[in-house]
């Protein structure tokens, strides 16, 4: 087991860890910190990855997404005779 020695400081309004570079730890990966009665231990937290969906819309031509019966349309103000720009967005 290695030791190492780090030092505690002010970041903000939070307190900070300068941990050694030689841990190998990235910047910014999530850490879970446990405090057991004074005893910390930190380890990776299990990040969930996120899915990039944002280029997926097309791609699946074949699909067909059936009209929502219970989705309610209601009246939006902009389309109301009174409001400014009435119907200059069609």
């Amino acid at each position: 087991m290695t030791e190492y020695r780090a030092k505690i400081f002010k970041s903000g309004n939070s307190l900070a860890l300068r941990l050694p570079k030689a841990l190998g730890l990235k910047e910014g990966a999530e850490m879970r910190v446990r405090d057991d009665g004074g005893k910390f231990t930190f380890e990776p937290a299990d990040v969930k990855r996120k899915i990039d969906v944002s280029k997926f819309w097309g791609k699946a031509p074949g699909l067909a997404v059936p009209p929502r019966e219970d989705f309610d349309d209601p009246p939006r103000v902009w389309d109301a005779p009174g409001w400014p720009d009435y119907r200059k967005h069609e």
